[in-house]
């Protein structure tokens, strides 16, 4: 049977911690002497990029990773595709599957999507979940937990502390689901305009509506951007309002010794500080060198040799 990654909920915690362990080889050999020393892995393989949102930071990722496994990338604008004449979702696919693609990497703003590409793909084609709606962000979540292990060994016990907008983020479910299979201790920190329903239910993690003193003890802390773009009105006061409640400022960030990450990309001002994304507790760089690595080691356990 192939693989894909669909989402973190399929994957075990014996693959995850699989994907974490390939992902340390490849994050050392792109910062060796000669990180720019491609692989052979993918070497006649195709890889069709279906971006139908802008993201500077996982596209290029993606793309980065494909070609050091020296893999072909097709890379469709999908705001000039056929779409926009009309054409169907499954009828650009059709078209791609008869170029001979082997990989389809796809971003969309719609929920499900790469779970409907996958019924209407052929078996031999992988599929890799590049974000989808507000369902999830897989190789993300991986890359938070590989930057995270990097700086504090087993997350087990750990107290792991996710700060903003809960309800329009793929990247929190994501990481709630991988923390969890982690042995971390997940704490929910948002407005509760901003929080799901269930989410303690149905994620197991701890949700509170004030900051206060939550980030004092936590081994990490996980700012999420605010999704303006998915909100039909405004679910708090203002900007100020949030940055207060909710931001990392510089006494905040004075009062833990938690390390920073943010996916990208940061409002500052808002979320976090310039004091905060720049401090030697942020990690957010970090996570940009680990996210060609995680992609790179997907690859590889999507394509190597059953």
């Amino acid at each position: 049977m192939n693989r894909d990654l669909l989402g973190i909920r399929q994957l075990s915690t014996d693959q995850i911690t699989d994907l974490l362990r390939r992902s340390d080889g490849y994050f050392l050999q792109l910062n060796s002497i000669d990180p720019f020393r491609k692989s052979s892995l993918l070497d006649g393989r195709t890889v069709a990029n279906l971006f139908f949102e802008n993201s500077t930071r996982t596209k290029t990722s993606f793309e980065l990773a494909e070609k050091r496994l020296g893999a072909t990338s097709v890379n469709l604008s999908m705001q000039t595709s056929s779409l926009t004449k009309g054409e169907s979702l499954i009828d650009t696919v059709n078209v791609i599957c008869a170029m001979k693609v082997d990989c389809v990497v796809v971003r969309h703003s719609s929920s499900g999507v790469p779970q409907l590409l996958r019924k209407h793909l052929p078996d031999h084609i992988r599929i890799i979940n590049a974000g989808d709606g507000g369902h999830e962000h897989p190789t993300q979540a991986l890359l938070d937990a590989a930057t995270l292990q990097a700086k504090l060994g087993s997350l087990k016990n750990k107290k792991i502390v996710i700060i903003g907008d809960i309800l329009h983020s793929r990247v929190a479910r994501s990481n709630m689901i991988l923390l969890n299979k982690l042995g971390a201790k997940v704490t929910l920190v948002s407005p509760l305009t901003l929080t799901p329903k269930y989410v303690e239910e149905i994620f197991g993690v701890r949700v509170v509506h004030e900051l206060a003193d939550e980030i004092k003890d936590a081994s990490a802390v996980i700012s999420l951007r605010i999704q303006f773009e998915r909100q039909s009105r405004s679910l708090f006061p203002n900007l100020s309002d949030f940055r207060m409640r909710y931001g990392l400022t510089p006494l905040r960030i004075m009062e833990t010794n938690a390390f920073i990450l943010h996916p990208g990309p940061v409002n500052r001002g808002v979320e976090l500080d310039n004091e905060a994304a720049d401090s030697e507790k942020s990690l957010i760089l970090q996570q940009v060198k680990r996210g060609v690595a995680i992609r790179m080691a997907v690859f590889e356990w999507l394509f190597e040799d059953k």
